[in-house]
């Protein structure tokens, strides 16, 4: 059965390692966005990449001692640390400094707002963060807290178990050409770098943004790439603007990304022209199979490394942040991206990984509820005269190449995006559906995806008149089909539309 209204800031499940959480009216959005104390003091968890764990808080107050007056965040591992403190110090020289106690590292930084906020979104970006669970063991160990979550996990070797199950979605990859990764932007930012490292050998240093992708894909970049080398080709199935670009820049692109399908408009090119064009100009392909999963579509013969968010759809009970890379082996940088990747790619903790691997197993079983009540869903919107545009992956523009990719048995995964005639806070305040980020999990859930993505832009004329550019409506809703019965979705979004 779906739930009365979760209260504001409780996690989504109800775990302390929760990706998800519940913003259940437009002004707790909206609060939580400009940080007013009101709504940001109940706020239990958050996504993990955006919002500071309270056990990471806890466990970063109990090592702060050797650095007062400074700010300390935790991070995965020792390279995160000092990447951390190179990215400061490039900001104000001599302002941070990585550390170590014990197993646990981290950063200090001379205090001040806007380092924090470099620090955090630095860190927000590349995936770079401590686990939750690594601190709540730490925790443990330290008689800070008296046991860890009781949670199911898998007994044997997790990262085998794992590996085998992708490996059922990755068929052309073997196993020393999957890396796993604590978060799906961890693995874009492996991949990002090591083809960077390859290409500039090569004089190869600019990348293209094909499609409006997820914000810190977007971030990444923008602020990584040198300026002048970030080019954004908004039309994912213009191919011939596409290569009008790699003209001009001919020998001077190393990397193009893309998700399929994007994020949160949901549309799917001309792969396979795609990747002939990008081995046509020597530029590496990267494309995010996140939205609709790995499991569903069979993108990695067509890329040089194929990226996905495994906290989508494999942790489907929604506790675990996780992520893949994927080496093409037919590609032929195939050896130079495996014998890079592990540079830049963060440790996945060893009880989030057996967390994973506790779940994974389920996902063509959760793909198969989701799958056969997403297009139900989408019908139901796209009928409705109080809904004014939907998307989703079999939208016409986009189903034919989308069905092209797909494995036998696939189908269209659970994001269905749309956007309402009316007003958006009184159908999104009624609505009886969980509401929170994230995607991908057993749970349906709904969020005004650009207000929690995009905000910056959402508030600003100058930020809406970008949004327009790109084909966006600020007001837009995304929303995630999960296993939850077709009809009881559909009950509960009719009852929340205006008659």
């Amino acid at each position: 059965m779906l739930p009365a209204d979760i209260p504001l800031g409780s996690p989504i499940p109800a775990s302390p390692h929760a990706v998800s959480v519940s913003l259940p009216t437009l002004a707790a959005v909206r609060g939580y966005e400009e940080k007013d104390p009101a709504i940001v003091r109940q706020m239990q968890l958050g996504y993990p990449r955006f919002f500071l764990h309270p056990f990471v808080a806890a466990l970063a107050r109990a090592v702060a001692g050797p650095f007062p007056g400074r700010t300390v965040w935790l991070v995965s591992s020792a390279g995160m640390a000092a990447q951390a403190a190179e990215r400061l110090n490039g900001l104000r020289p001599g302002c941070a400094e990585a550390f170590a106690d014990g197993g646990i590292h981290g950063l200090a930084h001379a205090e001040s707002p806007d380092l924090a906020v470099q620090a955090k979104l630095f860190l927000q970006h590349v995936g770079g963060f401590l686990s939750s669970r690594q601190a709540e063991d730490e925790l443990v160990r330290r008689g800070l807290r008296p046991a860890a979550h009781p949670e199911p996990l898998f007994a044997g070797d997790a990262a085998a178990e794992v590996r085998r199950h992708l490996r059922t979605a990755l068929p052309e990859a073997g196993p020393e050409d999957i890396f796993l990764a604590p978060s799906g932007m961890n693995a874009i930012y492996a991949a990002y770098r090591a083809i960077g490292e390859a290409q500039a050998a090569r004089g190869r240093t600019e990348w293209v943004q094909l499609g409006w992708l997820y914000l810190d894909s977007i971030a990444l970049l923008r602020k990584f790439t040198p300026p002048g080398g970030y080019h954004h080709q908004a039309d994912v199935s213009d191919l011939g603007a596409l290569e009008r670009l790699l003209r001009a820049r001919a020998g001077r692109i190393a990397g193009l990304v893309t998700e399929v399908p994007t994020n949160p408009l949901i549309q799917t090119g001309d792969v396979a022209g795609l990747s002939a064009l990008c081995a046509a100009h020597g530029v590496a392909l990267v494309l995010d199979l996140s939205v609709s999963s790995p499991f569903n579509l069979n993108g990695l013969p067509h890329a040089d490394l194929a990226v996905a968010s495994l906290t989508k759809y494999t942790a489907s009970a929604g506790d675990v942040i996780a992520g893949m890379v994927a080496v093409n082996p037919r590609r032929a940088g195939a050896a130079e991206w495996r014998g890079r990747l592990p540079r830049w790619l963060e440790p996945l903790y060893a009880r989030d990984l057996a967390r994973l691997a506790a779940q994974i197993g389920a996902t063509p079983a959760v793909l198969a509820r989701i799958n056969a009540a997403a297009p139900r869903v989408a019908a139901f919107l796209s009928g409705h005269p109080g809904v004014a545009a939907v998307y989703w992956a079999e939208q016409p523009g986009s189903a034919e190449q989308y069905r092209r990719l797909l494995h036998p048995g696939g189908g269209p995964g659970g994001m269905i995006s749309f956007v309402l005639k009316g007003d958006l806070a009184a159908f999104y305040d009624r609505l009886r559906l969980r509401k929170g980020p994230s995607f991908g999990m057993t749970t349906t859930l709904i969020c005004p995806f650009l207000y929690l993505a995009h905000y910056d832009l959402v508030s600003t004329p100058a930020g809406r008149a970008e949004l327009a550019a790109n084909g966006l409506d600020p007001g837009l809703l995304r929303l995630c089909v999960g296993t939850e019965p077709a009809e009881e979705i559909i009950a509960a979004l009719a009852a929340a539309l205006p008659s």
